[in-house]
């Protein structure tokens, strides 16, 4: 079974926690899967979920190289030099990672609210950036827009591999297979 899930901002990726903070148990009423991956809690967007756990593994380890495509808002206006660092790869303190695809976004038309509503600022702008990466580092999205520059205010994964969020509300699910 393999099931998609759009993740809200503020919500764990796991089914249990003794801090009384929201998880997957409170969106997810299939018994037995899994969540094949993680979102950090303030970040939002497409989680797979599955009972399968070589399906699991596929889309998760790192070998396989799976591609995910996050929409980040960051701080400031985004320049074609942080676009090619981006591209070629940036060093972070675990090390350089692989080259990602940078592009420059629009604000996406079908944007939820977040809430609590992303910090604005009335005189400095932000970017949206479209990243494609191929490897799973913790909060990498995140780390490698600060070491060029430009740090993440939101953070929304809209695709794995051939799975993508399309018309998802935040805390919706649906299943992609059985």
């Amino acid at each position: 079974m393999l099931i998609a899930l759009n993740k809200p901002y503020g919500v764990l990726c796991q089914f249990t926690d003794g801090g009384g903070r929201r998880t997957l148990a409170d969106l997810v009423r299939q018994k037995d899967v899994y969540a094949a991956g993680r979102l950090d809690q303030d970040s939002e967007g497409l989680l797979l979920l599955t009972d399968d756990g070589r399906l699991a593994h596929q889309l998760t380890d790192p070998r396989h190289k799976q591609a995910k495509t996050y929409l980040a808002q960051v701080d400031g206006e985004v320049d074609e030099t942080a676009l090619q660092s981006l591209r070629r790869g940036v060093q972070l303190n675990d090390g350089p990672t692989l080259p990602a695809d940078a592009i420059l976004a629009t604000t996406p038309d079908w944007l939820w609210p977040r809430d609590p509503p992303v910090r604005f600022r009335k005189h400095i702008p932000t970017s949206w950036l479209s990243l494609t990466l191929r490897e799973g580092r913790n909060r990498q999205v995140r780390r490698m827009t600060a070491a060029v520059g430009f740090p993440t205010l939101r953070l929304i994964r809209v695709r794995i591999g051939e799975f993508a969020l399309d018309d998802l509300a935040p805390g919706e699910t649906r299943r992609l297979a059985d």
